[in-house]
């Protein structure tokens, strides 16, 4: 009988730690993330590239409004380099930059849809 405690105190201290490593490791994943999607602008930017597809900077800075250009361009460097958007550059007179959500972009379209419910419902 105490053997069998033992095992399940055990048991239960295995699941305790490996819950403390998921969560420090959920924390360190979450704190990337909103590094990232924390800053200004970030999250405006990456729902008006998911909504509107395709767009070139000067009517992606229109859409935004309040923007300057250089937070813009800083922006949309830092989504790019961190691939959730991607930059195309059609050369030709004129040339012409389009961005675009890549992959890895687009799969934040669901959490942010629920971020914004969980935003209208509580604050």
């Amino acid at each position: 009988m105490l053997a069998a405690s033992i095992f399940e105190v055990a048991n239960i201290l295995r699941v305790k730690q490996l819950t403390q490593h998921q969560c420090l490791s959920a924390e360190s994943a979450l704190s990337k993330a909103f590094g990232l999607l924390g800053k200004r602008w970030s999250a405006v930017v990456l729902g008006t590239l998911g909504a509107g597809g395709p767009t070139g900077f000067r009517e992606l800075s229109r859409t935004v409004g309040g923007i300057s250009d250089s937070v813009l361009s800083d922006r949309l460097t830092e989504l790019t380099q961190a691939g959730l958007v991607t930059r195309t550059v059609v050369e030709g007179p004129p040339i012409s930059v389009t961005y675009a959500l890549s992959e890895r972009g687009a799969a934040l379209m669901p959490a942010f849809e629920q971020i914004s419910t969980w935003a209208q419902e509580h604050l």
